[in-house]
C-alpha cells in the first residue's frame, strides 16, 4: 500500500484536492491528510461543504455511501463514479488525519516515511513559506521534510496572472526537487463536463505519485483502448 501525504491549502479550487482524495482512496491508498483553515473556508463557500478541523470526520470529505456528503452536492460537475457500493471498504485506502497545529504528527518527521506529498490546491502563501523554509505550520513542515528527504513534492497551484514574486517562489521550488504541477487542464482529450477538466489535474498528480487511477484517456489511446491505467 503507497503512503501519501496530502495537503489541502486556502487556494481556490478546493474540489480539486476532493477529487484528489477520493482517486487516493479508491487506489487504495494509505493517505494522511491535514487542512488548513482557509481552505476550510473554502471548501464551504465553494462546494457547501462544512467541515471541522477540530473535531474532522473523515467521512465528511468522502461521498456516500462511504462518507456523509451527498453525490448531489457535486451532480454539476458530472464525475465518473470512483467509489459506489460494489466496492468493498477493505479494498478502499485508509485515512489519517492531523490538525494543521499539530507538530508532533508523523508527517513532521524524515523518519516517517512516505512515497510522496502532494498540496492540491495550493496557495500562493503556502508556496512562499516552503520556498523560503519557514515551516509555520505542519503543511509548511511536511513539505519541507519532503524535500529535504528528497521525496517527491507535487505543489498544484491555482492562481492566475502570476505575479514575479509568486513565478520566482515557484522556481526556487522547481530547483529545489519539487514538481510545479498547475491547475491548468487540456483540452486535447475533449471534455464532456466540468468533472472531466478535473480529473485531467488530479490524473497528472496521480501520474507524479505513481498512484493507479482511471480517469480518463490518455493522448494517442482509443476510446476502447481508452482509459487512465
Amino acid at each position: 500500500m503507497r503512503r501519501i501525504v496530502l495537503a489541502i491549502t486556502g487556494a481556490s479550487g478546493a474540489v480539486y484536492g476532493l477529487r484528489l482524495l477520493e482517486t487516493l482512496a479508491a487506489a487504495g491508498v494509505e493517505i494522511h491528510l491535514t487542512i488548513s483553515p482557509a481552505a476550510q473556508q473554502v471548501f464551504y463557500h465553494e462546494m457547501g461543504i462544512e467541515l471541522s478541523l477540530d473535531h474532522f470526520d473523515p467521512r465528511s470529505l468522502l461521498p456516500e455511501p462511504w462518507g456523509t456528503w451527498k453525490k448531489a452536492t457535486l451532480s454539476h460537475y458530472q464525475f465518473r463514479p470512483l467509489l459506489d457500493d460494489s466496492i468493498q471498504p477493505a479494498s478502499i485506502g485508509q485515512l489519517f488525519y492531523y490538525p494543521v497545529r499539530d507538530y508532533s504528527a508523523g508527517i513532521a518527521s524524515g523518519s516517517f516515511l512516505t512515497d510522496g506529498m502532494a498540496i492540491c490546491p495550493c496557495s500562493m502563501g503556502t508556496l512562499a513559506s516552503i520556498s523560503h523554509g519557514l515551516s509555520s505550520n505542519l503543511i509548511h513542515r511536511a513539505a519541507d521534510v519532503h524535500l529535504k528527504e528528497r521525496r517527491k513534492l507535487v505543489l498544484v497551484p491555482r492562481e492566475t496572472p502570476l505575479s514575479s514574486i509568486a513565478l520566482g517562489n515557484m522556481q526556487r521550488l522547481s530547483e529545489a526537487g519539487a514538481v510545479i504541477l498547475p491547475a491548468m487542464p487540456g483540452y486535447y482529450h475533449q471534455p464532456q463536463s466540468l468533472g472531466d477538466l478535473v480529473d485531467f489535474v488530479v490524473a497528472r498528480v496521480c501520474d507524479q505519485l505513481a498512484v493507479p487511477h482511471k480517469l480518463g484517456r490518455r493522448w494517442s489511446e482509443t476510446p476502447s483502448a481508452g482509459e487512465f491505467e
